[in-house]
């Protein structure tokens, strides 16, 4: 089935595009925002059919007398950026994105602009907008959500998702900059988040305390199986993730890990040779 690109906001255009991202998401949703310039948020597939409708659907727009002016990521992940080089090798723009992305990309993908917390993108146009870049690590260190202030739409990448969930491994991920960059996200009181994966998220205040409250409750379920005995990361995880389907258990045992690193920051579990145990 080929996806057409729908209008989400105003000013602002989503085109999914199939990715190798994580099931049950088969998807990653580019944005296309502004009324003249434009900024093309997530080009995030490199399948040569996606690249086609990618190309397609910007050439309309350059039809239309507008103009391409950069490609943004959100963060580093295959499913977001694998469109990029080529993206810029066709309309001969440049990439931007924060400099913890571009560190993880260093040696694959060359960034070429380096956007800082708080930096505004201003798109000219018959109705000129501007997005705001807000610095949300925790589920990627440069992880970039992009707040639109006039409709309040905020693009909000891998940070909630409207299918599936999101994973907070520690490779990339800390589970504590990941609750406070929820909390800085509903700071900014969004009309709506516009996620990678899924429909749009119109209850943002909602979703986002629904979305902090989850890995808390998950946190006291992970105490509470914490003594002195040690216990496995698989022994945690047929207790606590009891209720989740077996096939997720291998996404369970990455934010299992995530919660007790955590927990060992903040002096509350120890990690030894043969498992976790509590501090209390």
């Amino acid at each position: 089935m080929t996806l057409t690109p729908t209008d989400v906001a105003p000013g602002v255009s989503m085109l999914p595009l199939r990715t190798p991202t994580v099931p049950p998401a088969t998807h990653t949703n580019s944005y296309l925002v502004g009324t003249g310039e434009l900024a093309w948020i997530e080009p995030a597939s490199g399948f040569p059919e996606e690249l086609a409708l990618g190309e397609a659907w910007i050439d309309a727009h350059l039809r239309a007398g507008k103009r391409l002016r950069a490609l943004l990521l959100t963060h580093h992940h295959p499913d977001h950026i694998g469109g990029a080089a080529a993206m810029r090798d066709r309309f001969g723009v440049e990439i931007w994105a924060h400099d913890r992305t571009a560190q993880r990309l260093e040696g694959k993908l060359k960034i070429d602009r380096l956007l800082e917390h708080g930096e505004q993108i201003e798109l000219d146009g018959p109705t000129p907008m501007t997005l705001e870049a807000i610095h949300t690590p925790g589920h990627a260190p440069g992880h970039l959500c992009y707040l639109e202030p006039v409709s309040g739409s905020m693009i909000a990448g891998d940070m909630v998702a409207g299918v599936g969930t999101i994973i907070v491994e520690k490779t990339d991920g800390d589970l504590q900059l990941y609750l406070d960059s929820l909390r800085a996200m509903a700071a900014r009181y969004p009309t709506r988040l516009l996620p990678a994966h899924g429909p749009s998220i119109e209850d943002p205040q909602a979703r986002l305390a629904f979305y902090i409250k989850h890995r808390l409750d998950r946190e006291a379920q992970i105490v509470a199986q914490l003594g002195k005995e040690p216990k496995t990361l698989d022994q945690l995880v047929e207790v606590v993730y009891a209720a989740t389907p077996k096939t997720q258990w291998v996404f369970a045992r990455y934010a299992l890990e995530a919660h007790l690193i955590k927990l060992a920051k903040e002096g509350r579990a120890t990690e030894l040779a043969s498992g976790w145990t509590s501090n209390a």
